[in-house]
């Protein structure tokens, strides 16, 4: 007896069906790689926005450190080398030379007869490693300049010289060095709209106008008994760089890349003041 074959149909997967989860696999692949691009960037942008926070962290310590050591070693100090002691806490120009007697005069907000100490340009005149017992007195005193050309804050440290102006020997080829990048606090008018309304930082600038890195507050010898206070209007007789006693820093760092969801400017705004512990010179 012959047994009749059985045929037997195996199914597989149609070309509909095919189609269908092939694009099923590519949506879902698509949106992952995209959740992951978002993610990188976010996580780019935050890196960026720590990087800066940090720089300018450290920037605003090292100025603080080196303002509280503002006119050390005092001409006090038994040295008849004037590049060993300091003749005033502060460098400044116009006038420098011309000891104690100075047209440089304070004026937080721009407008003064100083090319510095300005809002953006401060000398410090120190020894710089105060506390190393292998330097003192026998180490240089050092003009250390901080001046912002454009968004970049610079920083440069010169040997003082005798009957030399701070000024234009901080301002030699190769002195200054980028010290604190991305700085903007004396953007343009235009640019600190943007700020205000587009990445939503109303108050960081007042009145829309720049913010000053530096602010000082002075002794005033003429009334030994008030205390330090805003340098005194043009023409008080304690309005001299020689009486700077407090600098305010304010440092408003912005990020170098947008915030990558919003596409908007993302800033950092720090804040410290720096005390000369010295006496008046």
């Amino acid at each position: 007896m012959k047994l009749g074959r059985r045929h037997t149909r195996e199914r597989g997967f149609t070309l509909i069906e095919m189609v269908a989860a092939l694009g099923i696999f590519l949506l879902v692949t698509g949106a992952a790689f995209t959740l992951l691009t978002s993610s990188q960037q976010r996580y780019r942008t935050e890196s960026e926005v720590l990087t800066s926070f940090q720089e300018a962290r450290l920037g605003l310590d090292q100025m603080v450190r080196d303002i509280n050591d503002a006119g050390f070693p005092p001409p006090s100090f038994a040295n008849i080398d004037p590049t060993k002691v300091t003749s005033a806490p502060f460098g400044w120009s116009p006038g420098y030379t011309m000891i104690p007697q100075s047209p440089c005069q304070i004026v937080t907000g721009g407008g003064g007869p100083c090319f510095t100490p300005t809002d953006f340009d401060i000398i410090i005149e120190t020894e710089p490693n105060p506390n190393d017992p292998a330097c003192t007195p026998n180490c240089s005193v050092q003009w250390i300049r901080y001046q912002l050309q454009g968004t970049t804050l610079m920083r440069g440290m010169v040997p003082k010289q005798a009957s030399h102006d701070p000024a234009v020997d901080s301002s030699a080829a190769g002195v200054l060095v980028p010290f604190v990048q991305n700085v903007v606090n004396n953007s343009p008018t235009l640019q600190i709209g943007q700020f205000q309304l587009e990445a939503a930082y109303p108050a960081v600038f007042p009145g829309g106008a720049p913010v000053p890195i530096f602010q000082y507050t002075c002794d005033t010898p003429s009334t030994p008994l008030n205390p330090a206070q805003p340098c005194p209007t043009l023409g008080a007789p304690d309005n001299s760089p020689t009486n700077i006693r407090d600098v305010s820093i304010t440092l408003i760092v912005a990020a170098p890349l947008p915030d990558a969801t919003t596409g908007q400017p993302r800033l950092v705004q720090l804040e410290g003041r720096g005390r000369r512990i010295n006496p008046n010179q």
